[in-house]
């Protein structure tokens, strides 16, 4: 029998039930070992490179850049050089016609070899994500598929880890001690792709070896508008997601008016055999293109987690909120000392806060809770693992610092500062930013005095923190000037009340404004 193995979307953590693939790092055709990267896939929280869990050939890459698949689902297919295209396409009409393309005529075997019995077909477990690995020793020149990449040496150097740059592009740059802060980037957000830092090796006069790329084939006269109100079948949907078919594209001729499976087909069909359409302009019409109004911007998978999850928090979570001012001239003292003293620590107020956090939730464990939708229960947690908000380009993660209760004022600081480095190059691992049991949301960086948080399901509350700022207050009767940090509790009623709330800000308002008890 045959060998074909399946190469499917692995399950990075618990809350991962879908991966849009990015990139494909390697060719058809192409041999690997286990442990070769093969392609980058995005969740909702992180992008990641898929580690190959065997050593085989890449004969058939089922899911293209930018498909969206969930977890288990058919990446490609790994087989031996005497298997034939027959046999692959056997397999993937095998484990559902509604999951896979067909291929086109021009993709099957020349000859039409004969399609065996039963060929053996291996789906293997979940490859793990992809480890960080040690970067090569710096050289200007690189050995690469197709000949030797030669670095200018005003591209050289030492790239930050905060770069927003794709894991593959991190890695290049490491093996030809590129720094990538030097290098343009053209994806979304600024994000630098492979292509950009080859771009910059061109443009800067060097070399790139080049590698062949398979042939494209172009989809003529598709539709782009949003196809989430057609009505249709929900194997023609899968399907059409997975060919990149817009139902606006496909007739209907399913029951009752909806759009079927044979619909998909025949659409796909139609785009295959169509010539690229010609638009000849109108007698005097102006031929320059008119650029639209606007730009159209697909949903990450990072996007679509955030708007899914806290709609339900809206929805499920009946929100509440208690605000306070917290006097920190106390604070910023404390800080100004120990910044000083200490060269090798830099505390921020924000660490201050993280830290009055888990003091206030050793003090109230009944606000350091997480609710269990489907058990109808409430789950009071003995550590404090706090949860802090990192704006990213794509969107907002979450990386926790875990036992914060315990930890002093410059292990959180160091922390939190490689937290946020590792999140906003895309590097978090699922167990930093999964499982935390209260959240701080910090705006006072852009000068937001207060704001209301949205709760982060599953747990119970979030801190919404403001700026500091001068204000007249009045003390023993006469009006002085005082440092005020505006503090919102969002609570969920459910499993928090007002009371419990309140006391919860009592005891934060203690520490921030007796800073010295966190020492203790």
């Amino acid at each position: 029998m045959s060998d074909i193995k399946l190469i499917e979307v692995p399950k990075w953590g618990l809350s991962m039930d879908e991966g849009t693939v990015t990139e494909w790092l390697i060719e058809e055709g192409t041999s690997f070992a286990k442990g070769d990267l093969l392609c980058e896939i995005e969740t909702s929280k992180i992008t990641n490179e898929l580690e190959a869990p065997f050593d085989g050939v890449l004969r058939r890459v089922v899911a293209k850049p930018g498909e969206t698949l969930p977890v288990g689902a058919v990446l490609a297919v790994s087989a031996e050089a005497a298997v034939s295209d027959a046999e692959i396409e056997k397999v993937l009409t095998s484990i559902g016609a509604d999951q896979v393309p067909v291929p086109t005529e021009s993709e099957r075997s020349p000859g039409g070899q004969p399609t065996p019995a039963e060929p053996d077909v291996k789906r293997t477990p979940s490859a793990p994500a992809a480890q960080e690995s040690a970067p090569a020793a710096g050289t200007n020149t690189g050995a690469t598929a197709g000949g030797t990449t030669t670095v200018p040496q005003s591209l050289r150097g030492r790239t930050e880890d905060d770069v927003f740059a794709t894991p593959h592009a991190h890695r290049l740059a490491d093996e030809l001690t590129i720094n990538l802060g030097l290098v343009a980037g053209s994806g979304r957000e600024g994000r630098i792709s492979v292509q950009d830092v080859q771009d910059a090796i061109r443009a800067a006069g060097g070399t790139v070896a080049q590698a062949p790329t398979p042939a494209r084939s172009g989809v003529p006269g598709r539709s782009t508008q949003d196809d989430s109100t057609i009505d249709a079948t929900p194997v023609a949907r899968r399907l059409a997601r997975t060919l990149g078919i817009n139902l606006h594209d496909c007739r209907a001729t399913g029951s009752r008016g909806r759009v079927c499976e044979a619909d998909i087909r025949e659409a796909e069909r139609k785009f295959r055999l169509l010539p690229d359409p010609v638009i000849t302009p109108l007698a005097g019409e102006d031929t320059a293109q008119v650029a639209p109004g606007y730009e159209t911007i697909p949903f990450t998978a990072m996007r679509k987690a955030i708007g899914r999850r806290l709609q339900e928090s809206k929805r499920n979570a009946p929100h509440f909120r208690l605000t306070a001012d917290l006097q920190i001239d106390n604070l910023l003292a404390l800080r100004t000392q120990i910044n000083a003293t200490v060269p090798a620590v830099k505390l921020s107020v924000n660490d201050f806060v993280v830290k009055a956090c888990a003091a206030a939730l050793r003090k109230v464990p009944d606000v350091n809770v997480q609710f269990d939708e489907a058990a109808q229960s409430v789950l009071r947690y003995a550590s404090a693992d706090i949860s802090v908000a990192v704006a990213l380009p794509s969107g907002l993660i979450t990386p926790i610092v875990r036992g914060a209760e315990s930890k002093t004022l410059a292990e959180i600081s160091g922390e939190v500062h490689s937290l946020v480095t590792k999140a906003k190059a895309g590097k978090l691992s699922p167990d930093e930013f999964q499982g935390g049991t209260f959240t701080v949301s910090n705006l006072g960086m852009f000068g937001v005095r207060e704001f209301d948080a949205i709760i982060n399901p599953p747990q119970g509350a979030i801190l919404a923190v403001g700026a500091g700022q001068q204000r007249p207050v009045v003390v023993d009767g006469q009006i002085v000037t005082r440092t005020m940090l505006t503090v919102t509790l969002s609570c969920d009623h459910r499993v928090i009340d007002g009371a419990l709330g309140a006391t919860f800000l009592q005891e934060l308002q203690r520490f921030v404004e007796s800073p010295a008890l966190m020492l203790v």
